[in-house]
């Protein structure tokens, strides 16, 4: 096969391959089409008010002050006497958006409806905004208008401030929370005027939703325990005592409102959140006002064994925890509306002060909200699939539908309430159950045509090694041409047989991919059957037990790969081990200095995965000592080339080079000390940082295409980037790896010359650029086995290397402070994946100047790099089958997106790398032409 055909067809496989995970695990869990519930009887509240204090921590609203006193002395006053209290658990990702959907939607947002924006509404879902008469929205333009895009009609109105208000280098982010207690009282006073307005405020079954985003951009800028943070509670606090007033004061005091103050979020005492650390899960819930209980005193210790209550000197009061999802039936439950249509959420009846009747018919009808989801996901599982296939969930039968809905309402009927509200929430649990159930129904046959397609591609590319690799001794093949017509005509009819049964059971499009690429997969292996043969016919002459060495050896690789994936410091103990090849090869003894160079190198990049991954506080002295080590590095790596190959013009460019990076060095300290001060980002940083991000991939190409002075310069380029982007000790982590990188390509050739009796090629003399002989390049070996695994061990080591991608709170806002301070999830994001990517491309550069250095072609070395990550992925996919609770799915999902993404990526990168070494970009001047 063609290498460009192969690289296509490879680069799609594996895209399904990273695409049919989001079909098999993260699809939408909503379903339409359900009727809504609302009960029949007369509401306790006219009225609802919804304040949200963003990245709110639990322990930050409960915990009382040294003194005693609280800093959110109004708040402390109603949980001791007017209302009921408890803690919110939200669920991953513990983000602004899908905290927001689970408080007024009732559900669990998808993963891949998370990642399609903020500000649109990319799933049409029902919330509590929507059943509402009229709902008034203050705070942040990044949540507001996706409750006001899904609602139906026009009764959603929204206010916020601009978005450059959300900015990280404000000397006050809590003005954010005064802007929306200022227009909240406006509002109420042009309310008094205007007779319209008036008598919608009026009308029942209305909500008022506050927005708080001042806690949560303190959070991010100072850390929670920062005295901003600490004074943004304290006045989000007296600005909802003086709400609450307003509110209360214009409506005469009717006692028909009620109030729910909670957050979407907590944050981590770095400063983050998006995981599932407990200060990022745990959040407050302080419900007060119409139909909800008064505080109830207890003197008997209560069922939580978190040690919260001691901490929060809140043991005389009663705790009531809730899930996040429980809020939205508890908030449509006092105003009487629907509960939303999509709504998981179990009504928490320990927050209302009603009759018991009244408390038996909400939970009625929340049951039987969850349960038109559960009848509809049925119907549509069972339309779709053939009658004889088709097993329905058992514990929810047809017939047991009707026994369960007939049975409550008899006992509400018999004034039985308790033993009603007992059996309405037993079949909320079976509902969603049988929502689970019917939701993962395709799951394993999904995942089996998955496996089979992974299987296939994995022998295709081992055998395409064998075939065109290697030196097997060459058999004549025992398919012949009508054996292989009878294949492809088996293949069809298959495929024919695969697609009529998908279109019996009206599948997705998505569907048809999974199940018909492993077809043309296995055509292929078996197409290639006689390189097998080949194999065999050869074994007696290979060298069987060096074969089986290397094959545990890398199987052994592989596993501790994985298990690097949960525990980063298996990378220590592989570097550790990787340190003393040069000794056990035999190396040593030819090259004695390289050998202690890659061994002090392993050693030195040891030490930073066993750096913790989040909760670094900024040292940006770490960031300044990084720019002078890369410096230092560069100065080493001129010194030592300088010998055997002048500079000639292209030295100034370095120089310019070295200087830029002192400048980078320096710009984050400057940046730092301008945010501590309140001064705002200075605006030649800001300049000075977006031209070093612009430039980075083209400097290089105005350098020289010699080895060493490309990579000198590429390292350079790069590493200005990796410093601005930097808040502390992963500034060191470019450094040390383009050290082991530099010793590495060294000590390969060292490995050729040893293992062959060519002659040395100087590695100063080579030059990317130049045409390569074909004639001279050679067989793979089983060494290059190893070669590939080192690559495949050092990209892992990138990944992990500095905690960017081990962990979602792991990405600090802090760092992208010299390029901008406005809030801006994608540039923001873009920018943090860039400093992701900076390592991986100087592994790739490595990588790139070995298969050269080393005579062998690049798609060799690279379809043996392309087993390895696919032997990785799918052991991630078998243990994504295996796992039982979702927390370890989950972990093993985003392992293998990783994975699978990191091949991707891997392919899409090799292309960007051969032209950032090997081109050259003229910019002033044509080269100058040599003619013998």
């Amino acid at each position: 096969m063609n290498i460009i055909i192969f690289f296509l067809v490879g680069l799609i496989v594996h895209v399904v391959f990273f695409l049919s995970i989001f079909d098999i695990y993260f699809t939408s869990p909503l379903v339409h089409g359900m009727t809504p519930w609302a009960t029949p009887l007369e509401p306790p509240a006219s009225r609802l008010v919804l304040v949200v204090a963003d990245g709110l921590r639990a322990d930050s609203l409960f915990t009382p002050l040294n003194n005693g006193s609280s800093r959110t002395s109004y708040l402390r006053r109603v949980i001791e006497e007017r209302g009921t209290w408890g803690v919110s658990h939200t669920r991953v990702p513990t983000e602004s958006r899908p905290g927001h959907v689970a408080l007024i939607a009732g559900f669990y947002e998808d993963v891949s409806a998370v990642a399609k924006g903020w500000k649109e509404n990319p799933v049409e879902f029902d919330s509590v905004f929507n059943e509402s008469r009229h709902t008034w929205c203050w705070g942040s333009p990044d949540i507001l208008p996706m409750f006001a895009k899904g609602a139906s009609g026009d009764h959603v109105y929204t206010y916020t401030y601009p978005a450059e208000e959300e900015d990280f280098a404000s000397t006050d982010a809590s003005k954010l929370d005064t802007w929306v207690f200022t227009q909240v009282k406006s509002f109420f006073q042009s309310a008094k005027s205007n007779s319209s307005l008036k008598a919608s405020l009026l009308e029942d079954k209305n909500i008022f939703f506050l927005h708080l985003l001042g806690i949560d951009t303190n959070g991010h800028a100072h850390r929670p325990m920062s005295q901003e943070y600490l004074d943004n509670i304290g006045l989000v606090d007296s600005g909802v005592a003086e709400t609450v007033a307003l509110i209360e004061d214009f409506f005469g005091y009717d006692g028909r409102t009620a109030y729910v103050f909670t957050s979407d979020h907590g944050m981590t005492n770095w400063g983050s959140h998006g995981a599932g650390h407990p200060s990022e899960t745990l959040t407050p819930l302080v419900v007060w006002g119409a139909g909800v209980n008064h505080a109830q005193r207890v003197t008997e210790p209560q069922p939580y064994t978190d040690g919260y209550l001691q901490d929060w000197k809140l043991e005389h009061i009663r705790r009531n925890d809730v899930s996040q999802a429980d809020i939205a039936p508890l908030m449509a439950s006092l105003i009487g509306v629907p509960i939303p249509v999509n709504s998981v959420g179990l009504l928490p009846l320990s927050y209302l002060n009603n009759t018991d009747r009244f408390k038996a018919e909400s939970m009625y009808t929340n049951a039987f909200q969850v349960l038109e989801q559960f009848k509809v996901k049925m119907t549509q599982k069972k339309e779709s699939t053939l009658s004889f296939l088709f097993t329905p969930f058992q514990l929810l039968t047809e017939s047991k539908q009707a026994e369960f809905s007939h049975k409550a309402r008899i006992l509400i009927q018999l004034e039985k309430y308790e033993d009603a509200i007992s059996l309405c929430q037993s079949l909320i649990s079976h509902s969603l159950e049988g929502l689970v159930y019917y939701h993962t129904y395709d799951r394993f046959f999904l995942g089996c045509s998955v496996v089979l397609g992974f299987v296939g591609w994995t022998s295709y590319v081992v055998l395409v090694i064998l075939k065109t690799h290697t030196s097997l001794n060459r058999h004549p093949r025992l398919i012949g041409q009508n054996v292989n017509h009878t294949l492809a005509r088996l293949c069809m009819c298959v495929a024919v047989v695969i697609t009529v049964f998908l279109l019996i059971q009206r599948s997705p499009i998505t569907y048809y991919i999974y199940c018909l690429l492993p077809v043309p997969v296995w055509y292929s292996v078996l197409k290639e059957s006689g390189t097998l043969s080949d194999l065999i016919h050869s074994a007696p002459s290979l060298p069987l037990w060096k074969c089986l060495g290397y094959f545990v050896l890398v199987a052994f690789g592989i596993e501790l790969l994985v298990v690097s994936f949960f525990h980063r410091a298996v990378l220590t103990v592989g570097l550790a081990v990787l340190s003393l090849w040069p000794f056990l090869s035999g190396l040593y003894g030819k090259t004695k200095f390289r050998s202690l160079s890659w061994f002090l190198g392993c050693l030195c990049l040891a030490a930073f995965p066993l750096m913790p991954v989040v909760g670094r506080e900024s040292n940006i002295h770490l960031v300044t000592c990084a720019g002078l080590l890369t410096l230092l590095t560069s100065s080493c790596y001129l010194w030592s080339s300088r010998q055997r190959t002048p500079l000639h013009s292209g030295g100034q460019q370095f120089v310019v080079q070295m200087l830029h990076v002192a400048v980078c060095a320096y710009v984050p300290s400057l940046t730092h000390s301008s945010l501590q001060q309140k001064q705002g980002l200075p605006l030649l940083n800001q300049i000075i940082s977006w031209t070093t991000l612009a430039s980075s991939m083209l400097v290089p190409l105005l350098s020289s295409t010699r080895l060493f002075h490309r990579l000198l310069s590429i390292f350079l380029s790069l590493t200005a980037t990796y410093l601005l982007l930097s808040t502390g000790s992963e500034a060191l982590f470019p450094p040390v790896l383009s050290w082991l990188m530099f010793v590495w390509i060294n000590i390969e050739q060292e490995a050729v010359l040893f293992q062959t009796a060519s002659g040395r090629q100087e590695l100063s003399a080579i030059d990317f650029s130049a045409n390569i002989d074909i004639t001279k390049m050679r067989q793979m070996k089983l060494d290059d086995i190893r070669r590939s695994y080192f690559f495949v061990f050092f990209i892992i080591t990138a990944f992990f290397g500095t905690g960017n991608i081990a962990s979602i709170n792991s990405f600090d806002p802090a760092s992208v402070y010299c390029f901008l301070t406005v809030f801006n999830p994608f540039i923001m994001g873009g920018l943090m994946m860039w400093k992701v990517i900076i390592p991986f491309i100087i592994v790739m550069c490595t990588f790139e100047t070995i298969q050269v250095a080393t005579q062998l072609s690049s798609r060799s070395l690279f379809l043996i790099v392309l087993v390895i990550s696919d032997l990785m992925a799918l052991h991630f996919f078998f243990l994504v089958q295996d796992h039982g609770s979702w927390l370890d799915i989950g972990t093993s999902i985003s392992h293998y997106v990783i994975v699978m993404s990191m091949t991707i990526f891997l392919m899409l990168l090799s292309v960007v790398t051969h032209i950032l070494t090997s081109r050259r970009l003229y910019l002033w001047k044509k080269p100058k032409m040599h003619f013998p």
